[in-house]
Order: C-alpha cells, then structure tokens, then sequence
C-alpha cells in the first residue's frame, strides 16, 4: 500500500465533507499525473467546487455594486461575491504561489471569522467555504503566502510521489461509497464525537516534539481525526485516526526533529567470583487476615497514552531530505533570490492594477470609467434629469485607476581597500559583485562599487548592470593605507540619494573591519566621524 497516497485519498475526503471545518487544504504540486489523478478524486467526492481566479478584485470576491441592475432599478444593487457560499463549498485555487498579498488577507479574514460583509451596508453572512489551493512553486522559488498557509488545516505535498494509487481496500470502499451518504448528518456526527484530553495533550505534545509551534495545527489536526473517524463508522476516536490526521496536519509543519528518548540504565556490573552473592532481600510478610478476601481494591492503571503512537505515526511521514534537512537545520529559510528587487512604488501611471480612487482624470492619471458610473448610478433618482437623457454625473463621482509598479534597485558596496583589510575585503567584493550581476539580469538590478583607502573614498564602479564593465573595473582595484570609514559612508551615501533620484531603491552594503584610524575633524577621533556617518 502507498501510504502517502493513501494519507492523501483521505484528506480528499475530509475535505469535501467539511471544508469550513478544515478551512482547506495546501497542495504542493506541479502539473502532471498524479496531482490530476487527486483532483479528479476531489471533484468526485465534492462536485460543488468553483475555481477562485487569483487575479478577482474585492468587489468580485466578498460582493459589491451591480452596475445593470442599479441602472434598471433606480437605486443601489448589490451582488453576492465568490465567497459568500450558503452551502459547503470547495473554492479551488490555482497557482497559489501567485496570490496577491490583499486577496490573501481577504481569504484569511473570511476563513478566521466564517463570515463575509455584504457590500457598504455593514451587514454580516454567515459563509461555508474551503480552500483548496494549488501550489505551484518550485524548490527554488517562494511558495504561497505564510499567512494564508497557515489558516489551511491540511498540507498536502505530492511532488514526492512517483505515483499514484495503491490505496487500501478500506480506503477504496470509503471513497466509493461517501457520495451517496448524508453529508449533514455526517458532518454532525463528526463535530459531537466526543475526544478526551488524554487525546488533545498527545497531539499537543507531537506537534511541540517537531518544533510545531502555532496552536492551530494540533486543533485542526483534532478535527480531522474526528471527520476521519465518522467516516469509518466509528463512535469515538481511535489511534488510526490520530496517527493519520497527525501525518497530513502536523508532520508538513514539522521544523526540528524530536528529542531522543532518555537512555536505558547501564546493567549492573558483574561480580566478581571471589566474592560472596549479595543476600536476597527476606520475603514480604504475609498479608493479614483484614486484607484477605476476593474484594480487595486493586489499584487503577494508568490511562493508555498515545503520545507515542502519534509521534511514530506523524515520524513514519517524513520524507528522507526533509530529515536531512531538519537534522542540519536548513528548514524554513528563504530559497536563495537572483537578485534583489526593488520597493513597490504606487503610481497612477503604471505599473499593476490596484484599486481605484477619487480623483480627477488628467497629467497622465487615467479614468475608471465603470467604476464612476457605479458610483454615481444610486444618486440618478435624486439628482435633476439632464435633458439629453444621460447620466448626471459630479465631480465627487470620478475614480482614477491606482497602480503599484515594482521599482528597480542598486545595490551599491562600500567596500575597505585599506592595508588591515584589503587582501580579504576586496576578494570578497569582487565575487559578491560579478556573483549579483550574474544573477540580477532578469530583475534589471544594478551594482555599485565604493572603495576607501587612504585618507579617501572613491567611486571604482558606477552604477552598472554590465558584467564585462564591472571585472574590467574590479580587476585594477588595489588596497592598502589607512582606513577612513567616514569618508566611504559619505560617498556611498551620496551615490544612494542619487539613485533616488532616478527612482531607484538603493541598497548600501557595508563590508569593513570597523578600525577607522583616518578622518574626523578637529578635535573629533576618526571613530567619532565613522559612527556620525
């Protein structure tokens, strides 16, 4: 049997009985076989699944201003949104990776608090959504968005299996049969299944064993285990459900290893054979006459704990690099960026689409059209009829578009040439420099060289994003003298506002051993000016 897939088969299922329970799922997977394979299973289960474009505005996404049916009706219409879902629904969302930070705040909001705002009125709805978002970042680049990760009770990560199917038979035959099932009086059973705090700590205690440090984790995992259970048939919560709901919610999140368990006693040395055997202890008294008799209170054993069965079952899950990983302790660092991106910068010029304001079109600020007629369209009852029957519309109604345009960055050296530490500092500059310009091409990132030496600073590499240019320049750098800090700050300074200028973000990295012994002016140590600067 393929566990995994198995793991994964059930996680389907969880999913498509409550998925405001579980909130979602975060599946990591790229385009191929098996993740198709799991989706057609998904949309088998839970036919009611609606694709969530990434690119869906606010209105589009909680509801807002029906602009034809305001037109018709005289007075303001609103739409219901995307997430305003009156049944269980499963919003599917591809290239999660992609997201952008808002819509990922908006879904955060409405999972955390179950309900959706209809449109200016203030009004609340109740809301029973799921996200099932698909992931479809590689190893080297950044994955969904942690906030909205976090919020989603199950992860899911296929680009380990080589393949699917390989489910068990019960696991087969839950499947086959749950879509004929009453999916309400399931989802009932589920939420009054009763679990014991014996059961809560054992999960708490594993996701502590693996560096799990949010408390959203274990209670979710707790819900799964209880969905799990319903759909077996079961009453109460058994380890088999423990131990999977553990591997798909606990184990993804997983950042340490756990402890190892505390060592055995040593045995006891061996006697030597010139010495007498210890005496054996005398045998316990008989016990008397008032103890005696077939209704003596025996003591109770100890409550069974599952701790250890959990953690075994949340280890067993554990992909060999994720081990590897943890054991060096590389989890949970950024992947490593070609280059260095500038701010995001807003402009009603340029850039990517976000959002509208009120303003007035012109020197260069372009109108939005639909959105000013929206915005006028509830007044047309009270306003006075224009005698060529158009809309009235006032200055207060005109909406600009806002862009936000991501800006271009120079990350600019100063780097000390001088004699204390010029061998190793400037080694280090040259291949950070070519290393920056090999790799910032796609970004359009430039570099920067400030080198001081001496009782100066100068400027060995203007901004650059040529490769040739910089080794050509790199290569006569020289070093030795005395080492003004001021003086290198001052410059690297200067060169950063003019970059400013230019509507560039400057990034100044400073590379020294701190020994400033030139600069400052009277009665001001060269220290003193280096840290003024």
């Amino acid at each position: 049997m393929n566990l995994a897939w198995d793991d994964a088969l059930w996680a389907a299922a969880a999913l498509s009985i409550d998925p405001a329970g579980l909130r979602g799922i975060w599946v990591r997977a790229p385009h191929g076989p098996v993740r198709d394979k799991w989706l057609s299973e998904l949309t088998h289960l839970h036919p009611l699944i609606r694709r969530l474009p990434g690119h869906a505005d606010t209105e589009r996404l909680l509801g807002g201003l029906d602009l034809g049916a305001t037109l018709n009706a005289g007075r303001a219409v609103y739409q219901a949104g995307l997430l305003l879902q009156t049944t269980p629904t499963v919003l599917m969302l591809p290239m999660a990776e992609r997201l952008p930070n808002d819509t990922a705040a908006i879904l955060g909001q409405v999972l955390d608090q179950g309900q959706v705002t209809l449109g200016s009125s203030g009004m609340t709805q109740d809301t029973f959504i799921g996200v099932a978002a698909l992931d479809e970042a590689l190893d080297d680049e950044p994955p969904m968005t942690g906030g909205l990760q976090e919020r989603l009770g199950v992860w899911l990560d296929l680009r380990s299996m080589g393949r699917s199917g390989g489910e068990s038979e019960e696991t087969r035959m839950v499947l086959d049969t749950l879509p004929a099932l009453d999916l309400e009086a399931l989802r009932a059973h589920a939420k009054n299944m009763p679990v014991s705090d014996v059961q809560v700590q054992a999960m708490c205690q594993t996701a502590i064993a693996l560096g799990v440090d949010s408390l959203r984790a274990p209670l979710a995992a707790i819900k799964l285990a209880k969905i799990m259970a319903a759909l077996r048939g079961c009453d109460v919560l058994e380890d088999e459900d423990l131990g999977r709901a553990a591997r798909l919610v606990i184990t993804p999140r997983a950042t340490r290893l756990p402890p190892p368990s505390e060592e055995e006693p040593p045995p006891p040395e061996e006697q030597p054979d010139d010495q007498p055997p210890p005496e054996e202890p005398p045998p316990p008294p008989p016990p008397s006459d008032d103890n005696q008799g077939d209704d003596q209170e025996q003591p109770e054993p100890p409550p069974f704990d599952p701790t250890d069965m959990i953690l075994d079952a949340a280890q067993t899950a554990l992909p060999p690099g994720l081990l590897d990983a943890l054991a060096a302790g590389t989890m949970g660092k950024a992947p490593k960026a070609s280059g260095s991106s500038g701010a995001k910068q807003k402009s009603i010029t340029s850039g990517r689409p976000a959002g509208v304001r009120p303003g007035m079109p012109g020197r260069g600020a372009r109108l939005a059209l639909i959105e000013t007629i929206k915005t006028a369209a509830p007044w047309q009852k009270i306003r006075p009829v224009r005698e060529d029957g158009r809309l009235a519309i006032r200055t207060d109604d005109l909406r600009i578009r806002r862009f936000i345009a991501q800006t271009q960055s120079t990350t600019i050296f100063a780097v000390d040439a001088s004699g204390s530490a010029a061998f190793a500092r400037l080694a280090e500059a040259k291949g950070a420099v070519e290393l920056l310009l090999a790799e910032a091409y796609v970004k359009r990132a430039e570099v920067a060289l400030v080198a001081f030496r001496g009782t100066e600073a100068a400027l060995a590499l203007p901004p650059t994003r040529s490769l040739p240019r910089a080794k050509k320049e790199l290569a006569g750098l020289a070093g030795g003298g005395g080492t003004p800090i001021a003086a290198g700050l001052d410059l690297a300074r200067k060169v950063a506002e003019a970059e400013k200028g230019r509507g560039r973000t400057p990034l100044v990295v400073v590379l020294t051993d701190g020994r400033a012994n030139v600069g400052g002016n009277a009665g001001q140590s060269p220290q003193d000016a280096a840290l003024a600067s």
